[in-house]
């Protein structure tokens, strides 16, 4: 029964001293929820601690006694374990505070690129179609008749064609490219095979753009490991980027080389640079350096170049772009290839 009276005069005595402690200390976590999740959460450990320690000495009428003594022992073994426990727990809840936030901003400017890449596409889709369906009309309903026109329709709905199958193997390639299930095979290739061909195969739009394409002593250049196919297409798509900015009578260069273990392949425009506001951006799907989307007769889909970026980095390399010269040059790094012992 002593026991039970003690108690209850003692409970309103350790609750009054206890209580301003737990809302002082209430105050202190809500300032500093928005600063530090680790010192908030050691702060959840001590606050309470401290609000019993403070109703124990109260109800002791602040006076030294053997249980004062073991309960303030007591309370500092309990806080040297949960103290640390708490600022541990923080820094977990805070670095996976800092992921999810992180991850939510990357989806949200990913999704963004979508819609405006679906966008794009859609109104340079529309734009060929929409001429076609006129021009087939057109010869349909008899209002082009005469041969030669009705040849220079049939040309006109051919080149549309063509730019709209461009557009589509585009897509095709861009989300072949940054599917996390692509696998591409590592071969030994030889960085002056590789720019030949690359050459080779745009050597007429060079030719038309009146654009010289040059190699800097490709038979010395280094070998690598990568895929010839995609690494041909990556080099292709620089080259006509670089042919389709560069003026008329200026020179493309290609040059490759070594840097320590990995090996560097570049290609030099003079396209006259690319303002450092947008350099940033030149990878992303859709972008094509300007707001507008008028398609040209030679205009793609604004792909080109994060197709390249997606198969160099598929082929573990990187690919860069800077303001050198004349113009811009891009840059692929890749693993060399190790030189076979004899």
């Amino acid at each position: 029964m002593n026991v039970l009276v003690e108690l209850a005069r003692a409970a309103p005595i350790a609750l009054l001293s206890a209580l301003p402690a737990a809302l002082v200390g209430g105050l202190v976590v809500h300032r500093m929820r928005r600063r530090s999740m680790t010192a908030t959460m050691t702060a959840l450990v001590l606050v309470p601690l401290l609000a019993a320690l403070i109703g124990v000495v109260a109800t002791s009428g602040f006076m030294y006694t053997p249980q004062l003594v073991g309960t303030v022992a007591v309370v500092a073994v309990v806080a040297a374990v949960t103290v640390p426990a708490g600022m541990l727990l923080g820094r977990s809840v805070a670095r996976e505070t800092l992921w999810l936030r992180e991850a939510r901003e990357a989806e949200r400017q990913a999704e963004a690129a979508r819609r405006e890449l679906v966008a794009g596409i859609g109104h340079d889709l529309r734009s060929p179609l929409a001429g076609i369906r006129g021009m087939t009309e057109a010869l349909l309903d008899g209002v082009v008749r005469r041969p030669a026109e009705v040849e220079e329709y049939l040309q006109r709905i051919r080149r549309e064609t063509v730019r709209m199958a461009a557009m589509v193997e585009d897509l095709f390639q861009l989300s072949r490219a940054t599917s996390a299930a692509l696998r591409l095979p590592a071969e030994r290739l030889a960085l002056g095979e590789i720019a030949s061909d690359a050459v080779a195969a745009e050597a007429a739009a060079a030719s038309a753009a009146g654009v010289t394409v040059t190699a800097d002593h490709p038979a010395c250049w280094p070998t690598v490991l990568g895929s010839d196919t995609d690494l041909v297409r990556v080099l292709r798509n620089l080259l006509t980027n670089a042919i389709r900015h560069t003026p008329a009578g200026a020179t493309v260069r290609i040059s490759a080389g070594t840097r320590g273990s990995e090996a560097w392949l570049a290609v030099q425009d003079a396209c006259g640079g690319i303002p450092e506001a947008d350099l940033a951006r030149v990878f992303d799907p859709g972008y094509r350096g300007t707001a507008a989307r008028t398609p040209g007769e030679d205009s793609g889909a604004g792909l080109g170049l994060a197709i390249a970026k997606a198969l160099v980095e598929a082929q573990q390399g990187v690919i860069s772009v800077r303001n050198e010269g004349p113009g811009c040059r891009f840059e692929i790094t890749l693993p060399a290839a190790e030189v076979p012992a004899r």
